[in-house]
């Protein structure tokens, strides 16, 4: 074998960069759990200061803090041998309403990764593994990573870019969030239009108890209802709206959902679905983001579709392409791409 030492340095080089990445996911979580970050936000600090702030033990701090500033995590200033963080950092490590919340994304990824035996022996059956058979973190954590752009765009561009539909909201409409999980998109848009009656479902039971939880303490009874159902089941209907937020890839009959979505629609409708940025070809997915969706839709996307009746396994990276032809298929005639950033796309859909 004629090995390229050049290429293989540049090969381990990125050997190197995931193994950090990889233990660096436990200790964002550490740092998360123990308030480490958040202690840090009120200026640079000594690991012995940062240790009694936290009422941890110091010398645990310290190589806490070691491997976070070798990481980029933190700021070391090597004269004062302090630690601190810069806005950036404190903004995407210290606020879970902020637009980024990266302790979500490691919280859903070290749960997902709990799964590995039961992954490893799908790809040796072609058998699945449903979401309701994951570790709570993926629950936890999927919520924790995903509500911070909805709060940041939902009702303030993806809502608005849609057909007359932020209008019909607030004079009063009824909306089904469908897989809806632990309700963060429900109750963010019950939130913003009060005249609104909004009803969440989701398969997993769990979720939808969690869900209810949610609403509750947002004082939302009465105008938020949810049901454990699958989006191929839930009542209820004639429907203004109806969402799907970053599940229909996960389903096994996405085609099933929605042509049940088009017959509980209201005859002048709207499908809202959103989806992860994608391109239509693999070519278009490799990079960074791409690598993100491929990496978690191999333990959590693909194998829960394979796990349902139907015959899709879509995958996180499907495209525009298989969403268009889904709502075709189901009886949609309109269809169009109304946003996107570099994490989502949003498409609307009407009969």
């Amino acid at each position: 074998m004629a090995v390229d030492q050049d290429k293989l340095m540049e090969f381990l080089l990125k050997f190197v960069g995931d193994v950090g990445a990889t233990m660096a996911a436990g200790n964002v979580l550490v740092g998360d759990r123990l308030g480490l970050y958040r202690a840090l936000t009120g200026g640079p600090l000594r690991p012995e200061a940062l240790a009694e702030r936290t009422g941890t033990h110091p010398r645990y701090v310290e190589e806490w803090l070691r491997g976070q500033a070798a990481g980029g995590y933190v700021e070391y200033d090597v004269e004062s041998g302090t630690y601190g963080l810069t806005e950036e950092q404190a903004f995407a490590l210290t606020d879970p309403d902020g637009a980024v919340f990266a302790p979500g994304a490691f919280q859903l990824a070290a749960g997902a990764l709990r799964a590995q035996e039961q992954i490893i022996e799908a790809f040796r059956t072609g058998g699945g593994v449903g979401w309701h058979e994951h570790d709570p973190d993926v629950f936890t954590g999927c919520e924790r990573f995903f509500r911070p752009g909805y709060a940041a765009n939902l009702t303030t561009t993806w809502i608005p870019a849609l057909d007359g539909v932020e209008d019909r909201l607030r004079a009063g409409a009824r909306v089904a969030d469908v897989g809806c999980g632990h309700g963060a998109s429900t109750v963010l848009m019950a939130q913003a239009y009060p005249a609104s009656v909004f009803v969440g479902s989701d398969y997993h039971a769990g979720s939808v108890k969690q869900a209810e939880i949610r609403a509750a303490d947002a004082g939302l009874n009465g105008r938020v209802s949810f049901e454990t159902a699958s989006a191929q089941t839930f009542g209820g209907g004639p429907y203004d709206l109806v969402t799907s937020f970053d599940c229909l890839h996960d389903m096994g009959d996405p085609l099933g959902a929605a042509r049940h979505i088009r017959e509980s629609l209201a005859p002048d409708g709207t499908w809202m679905v959103v989806e992860p940025a994608a391109g239509d070809s693999v070519a278009a997915n490799l990079n960074p983001v791409g690598r993100v969706y491929y990496s978690f839709s191999t333990f959590l996307c693909v194998p829960n579709a394979m796990s349902q009746t139907g015959g899709y396994a879509l995958g996180a990276q499907a495209g525009e392409a298989p969403i268009r032809r889904l709502a075709s298929d189901a009886g949609f005639t309109r269809f169009r791409k109304v946003a996107e950033n570099p994490f989502n796309m949003v498409y609307e859909a009407r009969p």
